[in-house]
């Protein structure tokens, strides 16, 4: 696959991807992403662009002329790297192809409160369930309790190790 990024007039990337979709034969993503907000006291999902000014291309096999590319209306230029190639590579297009598999759109991240019940997925404790005591969403972390010994411990640990049971 051959991916290619645009960089464009912030607001026109919805429109440029569905013209480029269009006139090429490839996949157009004007990455979005999903945000929790408060309306009115309550809660509501909100869509908003992910990355301003830019749309990513898709292309199977074929390689598409980059002139024609930049020759859509609202288009800026076609990011090259400092060798002025313009497909994606590396940790470009790694990025990318996480962007395709999830349909362009990034879900809300999972909210954690005191009272919740979590398992570790990770290190000594993997697979074991625990509750949330405390959160400290400024340092990323959560002290939980724990079933050890026939007690409970009460330990902190990172969000990355922990998923929703």
């Amino acid at each position: 696959m051959n991916v290619y990024c645009l960089f464009c007039e912030t607001g026109k990337c919805s429109g440029i991807a569905k013209t480029a979709e269009d006139l090429f034969p490839c996949r157009a993503i004007a990455p979005k992403q999903v945000q929790h907000r408060w309306s009115r006291g309550k809660p509501c999902d909100v869509i908003h662009d992910l990355l301003p000014g830019y749309v990513f291309l898709y292309f199977e096999d074929n390689r598409p002329e980059i002139s024609r590319l930049r020759s859509l209306n609202g288009v800026i230029r076609c990011l090259s790297d400092t060798e002025g190639r313009c497909e994606l590579g590396g940790s470009d297009e790694s990025f990318a192809l996480s962007l395709l598999n999830c349909n362009g759109v990034i879900g809300k991240t999972q909210v954690y409160r005191e009272g919740d019940r979590i398992r570790i997925c990770e290190g000594a404790f993997e697979g074991v369930a625990a509750e949330i005591v405390r959160v400290d969403r400024r340092r990323s972390r959560m002290m939980i309790r724990i079933p050890f010994a026939n007690r409970d411990v009460q330990t902190w640990v990172e969000y990355e190790i922990i998923e929703p049971e």
